[in-house]
């Protein structure tokens, strides 16, 4: 069969923007990072390695085009030197190891951090595909065309209700877990026909480029993570990223995450200064309405206009929970959706839950403490057990 990654381009745009970021502040920064699966799979992953070998291998081969650079440097917010960078870059194969254990499958990235936080979507991606390719295909189209076209119809009545002070607007967020490379490339040329105005762009870069959508995406876990590494008194990595973020991108790509220590830890750290030059912030774990009601009582105190700041949501949505969230507080401040697996890999099999997170740089442990039980990430405890206390985190 034909690889299932065929451009460079084909991952999250915030994969760009924290690599921009890291090239530039941390470029000796050392990183690794591990798969993990939360869930149950139908069979072994680990009957998978032999397929995710050859991937990996015909991913390292790959190189950005002269038309895919072309179309970077149109971004307003990447930079030139980046783009010369990555005219250069490629995937080296001795920075990732596949290895198993029993059934499950041990997926390591180790390295330079520019030269392996790469991997993480790519390797995502491709084990979801990988797993995916071992059931009915004919079946799961047709199931998932129905099930798409059931969203859409939802969203055409939801659309019919009395508009909030804001409009609804959601995003494509589902590279990593989706069903396979061309059904999402389908649900996004869908969506792009039948959910206007409503649909605003896709996280995915080369389906932005390809349909002329807008790439959305800023920061993840591993951006405000690594900052635990990079000299800064662990009581001030929070700060330390976001400043680091405010002085490259000056304005743009204004939407931060709260979740790598809790909201509360979070909201302690996101002053006048903070809350002032970010355009909002993203959730991501807990439960989202206690979180959007924190943070509009941290902006009241802080005496800022909500009506001028976004309140993205990108955990584990569907339609009905984006717009229940819609309903509760676009009349107080602007909402974004940020959808998924449950776009891209609804097809009447059980999706993975698979993630490949930062565990370590510079040679020391690194950790998310997350606002959900269950998305803790760590394989430190005592040093879990210090950020913990650092930060006034309950046990997760």
């Amino acid at each position: 069969m034909s690889p299932i990654i065929t451009s460079l381009l084909e991952t999250d745009l915030y994969k760009f923007t924290m690599w921009q970021a890291l090239l530039h502040g941390h470029p000796a920064a050392q990183a690794e990072y591990a798969f993990v699966c939360r869930n149950r799979p139908d069979w072994p992953l680990a009957q998978l390695k032999d397929e995710l070998e050859r991937e990996l291998d015909h991913l390292c081969l790959l190189r950005f085009t002269k038309d895919e650079l072309d179309y970077l440097r149109g971004l307003r917010f990447i930079k030139s030197d980046f783009v010369d960078f990555l005219a250069l870059f490629h995937f080296q194969r001795k920075f990732i190891t596949v290895d198993t254990e029993g059934e499950q499958l041990l997926i390591r990235a180790c390295g330079p951090q520019v030269h392996v936080m790469g991997f993480e979507i790519f390797v995502l991606a491709i084990v979801s595909e990988l797993y995916f390719r071992r059931v009915d295909q004919a079946a799961a189209m047709a199931e998932g065309r129905r099930r798409l076209q059931a969203k859409l119809e939802l969203l055409h009545s939801f659309a019919r209700e009395p508009a909030c002070r804001h409009p609804f607007e959601f995003f494509d967020f589902g590279v990593r877990r989706r069903f396979s490379a061309a059904w999402h490339e389908e649900v996004v040329a869908t969506l792009a026909q039948q959910a206007a105005p409503y649909f605003k762009g896709t996280s995915n870069v080369y389906l932005a480029k390809k349909y002329q959508l807008v790439p959305i995406g800023t920061m993840a876990h591993e951006y405000l993570q690594a900052f635990q590494a990079f000299g800064v008194r662990l009581r001030d990595f929070q700060r330390a990223a976001l400043e680091d973020w405010v002085h490259e991108y000056r304005g743009d790509l204004g939407t931060a995450l709260t979740d790598v220590v809790g909201i509360d830890a979070f909201l302690a750290d996101f002053d006048l200064y903070f809350a002032k030059l970010f355009d909002g912030l993203r959730h991501d774990s807990g439960d989202p309405v206690v979180w959007g009601e924190k943070v509009l009582a941290h902006y009241a105190k802080l005496r800022i206009d909500p009506y001028t700041k976004r309140m993205v949501f990108s955990d584990s949505l569907d339609f009905p929970k984006a717009f229940a969230l819609y309903r509760h507080f676009a009349d107080r401040t602007m909402t974004g959706f940020g959808i998924g697996t449950n776009l891209t890999n609804d097809t009447g099999f059980t999706p993975l839950n698979i993630v490949m997170k930062l565990v370590a740089c510079n040679g020391q442990p690194v950790a998310k403490l997350s606002d959900a039980p269950g998305k803790t990430v760590c394989k430190d405890e005592t040093f879990l057990a210090y950020l913990r206390q650092v930060f006034h985190h309950p046990g997760s």
